[in-house]
């Protein structure tokens, strides 16, 4: 593959998912070398937020080598860790052979509506080419009440934390140089920079149907996790029934 910035990548699927084989093997140990360590932290309150109980069916999308699915397979849940990219499934087999991974496109998820109890995504969302239609695929598939969670590189809000962010952004490139494809990490940093705030990816989960949208702010808003709900059949009634009164009182 000859060498792709994000600028001229377009997000072409075939094109990222070869440039994460050639991740594949340093691809954690990358992360956790230019993030300080802090992606352990992101992650350990991702995987909080999901709060994976016993028997639950998870899906992990764009779970990489599975750093993110290992701790809710621990925690007793069925995870399903799917990858559009097989070097990074292949590496996340030989970790852990006991999680299922798949190989699939995250806006043409390969499961029947109404599956899972939770769908995850942590750090992979600015590589979907059409994040809308990923939410209205994580929708699909999500049972009635099931919960989403999603981690993703975020605008921290304060001024002073954004040219800290800047500053650090700038020393990716630096970082990437030492390793096997030093390209990845000037597409880390450009599609960082492209993707929305907060509010922004708010309200594109609403849109999707989501209910209880929330998103907290991690590392001063570098990276946020936002959380939202597949409304129940009654929750749906509640609010149908609650709206009408709303809009008397407003009017």
């Amino acid at each position: 593959m000859d060498a792709v910035g994000a600028a001229d990548l377009g997000k072409d699927p075939s094109e990222v998912a070869e440039m994460f084989d050639a991740t594949a093997k340093r691809y954690d140990l990358m992360n956790s070398l230019f993030t300080l360590g802090n992606d352990r932290i992101w992650r350990m309150q991702m995987n909080r937020a999901v709060a994976a109980q016993p028997g639950e069916r998870i899906l992990d999308v764009a779970a990489g080598t599975g750093t993110s699915s290992a701790p809710m397979a621990k925690a007793g849940a069925l995870v399903t860790a799917l990858d559009f990219s097989e070097g990074m499934i292949a590496e996340g087999r030989r970790r852990y052979p006991e999680i299922e991974f798949v190989h699939g496109d995250a806006q043409d998820l390969p499961f029947d509506d109404e599956t899972f109890d939770a769908v995850t995504i942590s750090f992979g969302f600015r590589n979907v080419q059409d994040p809308k239609a990923a939410l209205a695929e994580f929708y699909r598939v999500l049972k009635p009440g099931g919960r989403l969670v999603v981690c993703e590189a975020s605008k921290p809000p304060l001024r002073i934390a954004r040219a800290g962010h800047r500053a650090f952004l700038r020393t990716v490139p630096v970082v990437g140089r030492v390793s096997s494809n030093p390209d990845s990490y000037r597409y880390l940093v450009e599609s960082i920079e492209a993707w929305p705030d907060q509010q922004t990816l708010s309200r594109w989960i609403r849109s999707a149907g989501f209910t209880r949208v929330a998103h907290r702010d991690l590392t001063m808003g570098a990276v946020a996790l936002h959380r939202g709900r597949k409304p129940t059949e009654q929750t749906m009634r509640m609010d149908i029934i609650e709206r009408p009164a709303a809009d008397e009182a407003t009017a």
